[in-house]
Order: structure tokens, then C-alpha cells, then sequence
């Protein structure tokens, strides 16, 4: 699906250093990201400037190619804590959600998506320790997007397509 920004929304699409989002239609949002060999202190420097860029950005998920790094990491905070999770594998899913969704890569554009209500994940954390989680919810939600990320795979390839549509991020709204 091709995406038509309009006119309206097209300051939202320009990067620059306070917006160091990746957006559509850049190729590292199409690509799958490269497994991660080992957790260095690069690549937690990395994760940690992922979790200051997405909360700048007023996100509450991103994963590594949205800030041009093709390589399986993700970063989310549904709650009060920002997870790391590197090489994340989802291993069981259960129910089904219908909920919005938007991206930091395509900003303005909402739609509905059904996912997982809840799952299993595991992958590395920031030290580089196995790690496994049970979400539920939200968090579900956020790490299943994020995920699709890591595999090439947008919102929009997955959203109703009648439900998408364009309205300004509230945080957009204050400036």
C-alpha cells in the first residue's frame, strides 16, 4: 500500500535531529533486520539512545531500523519502565484485540489492527541475559508492532484498511 501524505502532515515526515525518526518510504523499514550477535556496550549505547529518541518523540514503542539500524532490537515502555529486548521471539500468542494503532515512522495516520490480547516473548535484555516476559494488553500490542518492524512488516499492511486515517498527534496539538 502506497502511503499519500497530505499536505497538512508532510512537517510531521521531515527528519532532522530533534525528529530522528525514520520515515516512510525509507528501505530500512522494509527490510528484515539482521539477528544480533552479542549485546556490547555499542549496542546497549544504541538501545539507550532508542529509549530517549522514542520517549522524545512521545512513542511508547520503536524498534532499531525506525532509527535506520537494521538489527533485530526493540525498545517499549507500556508502563513506567523502558524494555530493551534484543533478538525478541514471540512464542506463543493467545486471543485477539481489535485496537488503534499508529507509528513513529508514519505520523499522523491511525488505524485498527487486530492482535494477539496476550503472548510470550523472550530475547536478550540490555546485559545481554535470556530473558522471557508474558504481556498482555497494550504491552502486547506495543511489542507485536514493534516485532512486525523487525520483519519489514508496517501498520498499515495489517490495518482494517476503511479505519486508516489522518489526524494530528495530540503532542503535535500543544507545540
Amino acid at each position: 500500500m502506497d502511503i499519500v501524505v497530505p499536505d497538512t502532515f508532510q512537517k510531521l515526515f521531515e527528519e532532522s535531529e530533534e525528529r530522528p525518526v525514520v520515515k516512510v518510504p525509507a528501505e530500512v523499514l522494509r527490510q528484515v533486520a539482521a539477528p544480533v550477535d552479542r549485546v556490547h556496550s555499542q549496542r546497549r549505547a544504541f538501545a539507550e539512545r532508542m529509549v530517549k529518541v522514542m520517549k522524545q518523540a512521545h512513542g511508547i514503542g520503536l524498534a532499531a531500523p525506525q532509527l535506520g539500524l537494521s538489527e533485530r532490537l526493540i525498545v517499549i515502555q507500556p508502563g513506567d519502565k523502558a524494555i530493551a529486548l534484543f533478538n525478541p521471539v514471540v512464542t506463543e500468542t493467545e486471543g485477539e484485540d481489535l485496537g488503534e494503532e499508529g507509528c513513529l515512522s508514519i505520523p499522523g495516520l491511525y488505524g485498527d489492527v487486530v492482535r494477539a490480547e496476550r503472548l510470550m516473548v523472550e530475547g536478550w535484555d540490555i546485559k545481554g541475559r535470556k530473558v522471557g516476559y508474558e504481556m498482555e494488553g497494550l504491552a502486547a500490542r506495543i511489542v507485536l508492532h514493534e516485532v512486525d518492524h523487525l520483519d519489514g512488516i508496517l501498520f498499515t499492511d495489517r490495518a482494517v484498511p476503511e479505519s486508516l486515517h489522518w489526524r494530528m498527534p495530540d503532542h503535535e496539538l500543544e507545540d
